[in-house]
C-alpha cells in the first residue's frame, strides 16, 4: 500500500479529488503523470513508452510461453494474458481459471516478465493477487465498485481501462474507487470508444483525445489499447504509433505466435499481432522522447 503524496487537500472538493491534477501543488502547473512501478518497471517516467504484451487469454503453458518468449525478445517489458475472460456469450470461452493462474505464475519464473491479468470479482482478488504483479480491471468492471475498493485495499498495482461508454469524469471516479483505499499505484487505459464508425474496419473508436485530456486532469499515467479498438491485426500497428503520438505512457497489445494462432485463438485471434509487428512498433516508440510524442507527425 503506497503513501498519497505530499500537498493533498485533506477534504475532497471534488468528485475525483485524490486523482485530480489541481489537488497536488508538484503536479499543479505540468502534465507529468505521477510515476507508477510494477517491479521496477515505470509507467509516466522520461524513458521510452512502456510495453505491456501477450495473449488475449491464456490457452495453455506452450502457447503462452512461447508468446512471452517472443515478446520479451523483441522488448516488451510487461507480459499480459487472461486466466479470466469475461464474454459476452455466456457459451464462449471463460479463461483457464486458476489452471491459467498457475500457467502464468510459471511462466513469469521462466521468462522473468511481470504479469498484468484481469480479475473479475472481488472474492477472487486475493487468489489472482497471489499470481499478479498488476491486477487488470477490465472495461466492463470499470464501475464494479465493490472491486474497485478491493483491489485498493489489496496494494498491487492496477490497470484500469475504461467502460467503451464512460465519460472521463465517470473513469476518473473509477479510479477515485481505488484511491480512497490508500493505493495510487493506478494506470488508466483507454482501450476504444463504441461510436457509429463499428464496421468491418473497426471494432471501437480509440479515443485519441482523451489522452491530453487525462493529463490535463489527473495525476494517473495512461496507456492505450490498440487490439481492442482496432479488432483487426492489420489496424493496430498505426492506432498504436496514433496512441503514443499523443502522448500515452505505453500500449498494452495482443500478441500472437504465429500466423496459425491468430486462426486458431479461442479469444479475439484476429487482433492478435505478430512479434515482429511488435518490434517495429517498440523500434518506433523509443525514438520519441516523452515532451515531443503530442508535437509527433503521425506516420
Amino acid at each position: 500500500m503506497n503513501d498519497l503524496p505530499a500537498g493533498a487537500t485533506p477534504k475532497p472538493s471534488g468528485p475525483y479529488e485524490l486523482v485530480c491534477r489541481q489537488t497536488y501543488a508538484e503536479y499543479r502547473h505540468s502534465t507529468r503523470p505521477r510515476v507508477v512501478r510494477v517491479e521496477g518497471v515505470a509507467f509516466g517516467g522520461d524513458g521510452p513508452p512502456t510495453i505491456i504484451a501477450g495473449p488475449c487469454a491464456v490457452e495453455s503453458r506452450e502457447q503462452t510461453l512461447a508468446i512471452a518468449r517472443a515478446v520479451k525478445t523483441v522488448g516488451a517489458q510487461l507480459l499480459r494474458g487472461g486466466a479470466f475472460k469475461p464474454r459476452t456469450s455466456p457459451y464462449d470461452f471463460q479463461g483457464l481459471g486458476d489452471e491459467g493462474l498457475t500457467i502464468l505464475a510459471e511462466v513469469r519464473s521462466e521468462v522473468g516478465l511481470p504479469i498484468v491479468t484481469e480479475v473479475l470479482d472481488p472474492r477472487d482478488v486475493e487468489r489472482v493477487g497471489r499470481v499478479a504483479d498488476c491486477l487488470q480491471v477490465g472495461a466492463r468492471s470499470m464501475q464494479n465498485f465493490p472491486l474497485l475498493r478491493e483491489v485498493g485495499r489489496f496494494g498491487l498495482p492496477v490497470l484500469l481501462k475504461r467502460h467503451w461508454a464512460a465519460t472521463l469524469t465517470e473513469w476518473l471516479c473509477a479510479a477515485e474507487y481505488i484511491a480512497v483505499e490508500g493505493n495510487l499505484d493506478i494506470i488508466l487505459c483507454e482501450r476504444g470508444i463504441r461510436t457509429f464508425s463499428h464496421d468491418d474496419y473497426s471494432r471501437n473508436t480509440l479515443d485519441l483525445n482523451v489522452i491530453p485530456a487525462v493529463r490535463e486532469r489527473s495525476i494517473l499515467p495512461i496507456v492505450a489499447d490498440p487490439s481492442h479498438a482496432a479488432g483487426i491485426a492489420s489496424m493496430v500497428p498505426d492506432a498504436a504509433r496514433a496512441a503514443i503520438g499523443s502522448g500515452a505512457d505505453g500500449l498494452i497489445v495482443e500478441v500472437v505466435a504465429d500466423e496459425s494462432q491468430r486462426c486458431h485463438a479461442l479469444c479475439d485471434g484476429p487482433q492478435g499481432i505478430l512479434p515482429v509487428e511488435l518490434a517495429a512498433i517498440i523500434d518506433d516508440s523509443r525514438a520519441w522522447p516523452r515532451g515531443q510524442r503530442s508535437k509527433l507527425a503521425l506516420k
